[in-house]
């Protein structure tokens, strides 16, 4: 963030005019004052109309039950044109999409076969074998930490037991597993987190993860296995991909088993400092702890939104939506609509219909690994009662300046032994 940025006071969202109002402002994540921002437009105007230049016009979408309508049409509300905010669209031109796709970026299909070629590795079957896994590396991770020393509870959990678990799901060289860690993260940060120096910086390291998954994928070719390579490097979807399609499914690979599940973590550490009252309920009854796992995911909503563009003119609440606009569901803004979601603003760890969230998106583009990341939650947690007393934040949060990952780069804990 420059200097000119921090000087820029964000102001009340009540103080400015309604059409004034831009949640694409990294800043209000960065500085977590987007909360308020959400609440003006959920009552004042939950279809909300932005206009950029590069991106055209675009909607917030800020209700439960409108993001749930969008999300389940994936007919009118198409995934083709990108998931996050970008330039605008022109459905009428006949160009051919960017080679550098994922799967969750298209539609059926193509997005059904290829998320059926991976999908195997987060069935039940698999997640009840990996369970074991996490619970001795989330245990080995516990028992080393410095017991009333300060630490970055980012860095040394949440990055670590995501990180160690990804790479196994990738059969990815162990020693090697940090470089899942920087290539998520210089996918996802804004430049001006100095993640990277520049735009070619960043292109020259997507392009080292490129070259290093493609010696793992020819090593694997025609040696089908349970790792996410081997299944795509030999599924019928998958296996005759080009190389900028390759990377795009390694990422989304990537950050959806890293960021969602690592920021999930610190969040869950940092809403209980916030409510110390949900905390001595967990600490009398460990058997919580399932449903505080699906709490804490509404409540961080580590993906804040996602992106879809209206194949044809419609409407949403009465608003006109032009065939070519983009919308942005703001998950972040839905999990927290008290219309649906009663005493939405508060954290609480035997909320009744916990599940009840929009944080893993629904309809085919319902995360894969949802299970996976409640299962490493709840694994974690179950091991942190048994250890300590509390987990103490003992300083600021730095929260990502961006408006896509919502999460974390550092949290200074303490931890208390039993």
């Amino acid at each position: 963030m420059s200097e000119t940025e921090q000087r820029i006071e964000i102001p009340d969202p009540y103080s400015i005019a309604l059409d004034e109002i831009d949640v694409m402002d990294p800043r209000l994540f960065h500085e977590d004052k987007h909360w308020r921002y959400f609440e003006r437009l959920r009552q004042e105007d939950p279809v909300h109309l932005s206009e950029r230049e590069h991106a055209g016009r675009f909607w917030s979408i800020t209700k439960f039950d409108d993001i749930m309508a969008i999300d389940t049409n994936h007919r009118l509300f198409s995934s083709a044109h990108g998931i996050a905010l970008g330039p605008r669209v022109d459905l009428n031109s006949h160009a051919e999409p960017s080679a550098f796709n994922m799967f969750i970026s298209t539609d059926p299909p193509k997005h059904d076969e290829q998320r059926a070629t991976v999908s195997a590795v987060v069935a039940p079957p698999n997640l009840k074998l990996l369970e074991s896994t996490i619970r001795e590396r989330a245990g080995a991770i516990l028992d080393a930490l410095p017991v009333g020393e300060t630490f970055d509870w980012v860095d040394t959990v949440s990055i670590e037991l995501t990180t160690q678990m990804l790479a196994t799901l990738f059969d990815f060289p162990f020693e090697d597993r940090r470089k899942l860690t920087r290539w998520s993260d210089v996918v996802t940060a804004g430049q001006e987190e100095g993640i990277v120096e520049s735009r070619e910086e960043g292109r020259q390291e997507m392009l080292s993860c490129l070259e290093y998954f493609t010696r793992l994928w020819h090593e694997r070719v025609g040696k089908p296995g349970n790792d996410l390579v081997s299944m795509l490097a030999n599924g019928d979807a998958t296996r005759d991909m080009q190389p900028y399609e390759f990377l795009g499914n390694l990422l989304l690979l990537i950050v959806g088993g890293n960021d969602t599940t690592r920021n999930s973590i610190t969040g869950g550490v940092l809403a209980l400092n916030e409510n110390p009252f949900e905390y001595e309920k967990l600490r009398a009854d460990h058997g919580l702890v399932p449903n505080m796992v699906s709490e804490i995911i509404r409540w961080q909503s580590p993906i804040a939104y996602m992106r879809r563009t209206a194949n044809e003119d419609c409407e949403v609440r009465d608003k006109q939506i032009l065939k070519g606009d983009q919308l942005l569901m703001w998950y972040i803004s839905g999990n927290r609509d008290e219309d649906f979601i009663p005493n939405a603003n508060q954290f609480q760890v035997d909320r009744p219909h916990a599940r009840h969230h929009l944080a893993f998106g629904f309809g085919i583009h319902r995360c894969m690994g949802n299970r996976m990341a409640e299962m490493q939650l709840r694994v974690l947690w179950e091991e942190i009662m048994k250890r300590f007393e509390t987990i103490e934040v003992v300083g600021e949060a730095r929260r990502n300046y961006s408006t896509f990952i919502h999460g974390f780069r550092e949290l200074p804990v303490r931890v208390h032994a039993l």
